[in-house]
């Protein structure tokens, strides 16, 4: 893995495609565990998520229902502005339903908790987050991720679906910012 420049920004690796394989296995056995026998829904966070919802699906050896959401928080900017609006909402009912939120990264989980909020309305029996990414010391919200991909720090990143002003999706690995970009 180089270092990659995305518009104005230079990236440097954080995370392989290798790395992040075998995590995903690892999560979709736990996931493979916990719903043995059922028909979870998974509703996808677009559109960073889109990526790992497809290799997290194609390791399970369960058979779940799946949808696509998306919630806008971010725009072109780095970090979170915290409002999120809901451009593409959810077409399935969750009443009775075990759902599962897959996210790509949560940070302030303020995202992940305006969807929940809106989803328990409609009263699933269950539902869990499962995430890539994980910025834990920078969680302030009420759910926390049942299934975590890689706990990391601050650092913006990019690549595996997550991007920089809709740039990088395609990199097969996850890049942080480079000190002093």
């Amino acid at each position: 893995m180089a270092e990659v420049t995305i518009k104005d920004k230079k990236f440097v690796p954080f995370l392989s495609a290798e790395e992040i394989q075998v995590r995903v296995q690892s999560l979709a056995t736990k996931i493979n565990q916990d719903y043995a026998g059922k028909k979870p829904l998974m509703i996808v966070v677009l559109n960073g998520a889109f990526i790992f919802a497809a290799d997290l699906i194609r390791h399970l050896d369960i058979q779940p229902e799946v949808q696509f959401i998306r919630i806008s928080t971010y725009g072109d900017a780095m970090s979170s502005s915290e409002t999120a609006q809901l451009m593409l909402g959810l077409e399935v009912d969750v009443e009775g339903r075990e759902v599962i939120l897959v996210e790509d990264i949560i940070e302030s989980g303020f995202t992940a908790a305006y969807f929940i909020d809106h989803v328990l309305d409609q009263e699933p029996d269950s539902i869990k987050i499962a995430t890539l990414l994980y910025k834990s010391s920078l969680f302030k919200g009420k759910y926390v991720p049942d299934y975590i991909g890689f706990d990391i720090p601050e650092a913006f990143v990019i690549g595996y679906g997550l991007d920089y002003a809709q740039r990088g999706r395609e990199l097969p690995g996850i890049y942080q910012l480079a000190p002093g970009t």
